[in-house]
């Protein structure tokens, strides 16, 4: 049976919870419900953790309690302590290169500008991992970047963004068992 860290990127608070940068966190929350699991503070990989076991997996649902630039301090704890490997993790996280609405797969690759991937490929020493990359959207001007994150998406990108947490749920179980490329060619087509 293999053990699979699905973490999902965000600011602690409720200051932060409906802001763009939490959209992983509001992915976690949706596979949590859907699966009836439920989260609770676990210090020791200073996050909230919900576990869910199929007849083939474990899942370690994490939530970061640090802030995003901190979360591989929290990702790393846990796959060390777990012993999982790179490939068996899945980060979760906003996207600004992508429009609301865009979800995308990806194996590998570098942060891309954005700091909590920066974290947990410092903090876990690869980037052997695997990412789901939820379109939130671009301000239009670098500088304005981290305010934008840091507020409300509008309604209706907010529905667009829920849209893409629902498409990207239907292909948790082909990512799981390892038919990444069915689940992106799934979800790029759509």
């Amino acid at each position: 049976m293999a053990n699979w860290l699905i973490a999902g990127l965000g600011n602690p608070g409720p200051q932060y919870e409906h802001t763009r940068h939490n959209v992983g966190f509001w992915w976690l929350d949706q596979l949590a419900h859907d699966l009836g699991a439920t989260f609770a503070v676990d210090n020791k990989y200073h996050g909230q953790l919900a576990q869910h076991q199929t007849s083939e997996h474990k899942l370690l649902l994490l939530k970061p309690l640090v802030f995003m630039n901190r979360s591989g301090q929290s990702v790393a704890a846990l796959a060390n302590f777990y012993k999982i490997p790179l490939s068996n993790i899945l980060i979760v996280h906003d996207e600004l290169d992508l429009p609301p609405g865009t979800v995308r797969l990806k194996h590998e690759g570098g942060h891309g500008g954005h700091n909590g991937l920066r974290d947990i490929i410092a903090q876990t020493g690869g980037k052997d991992f695997l990412r789901c990359r939820l379109g939130i959207g671009h301000p239009g001007d670098s500088r304005q970047v981290s305010d934008y994150v840091l507020s409300k998406p509008s309604q209706a990108d907010r529905q667009l963004i829920l849209s893409a947490i629902d498409d990207s749920l239907r292909v948790l179980p082909d990512v799981l068992s390892g038919d990444l490329e069915k689940a992106m060619h799934w979800l790029h087509t759509q």
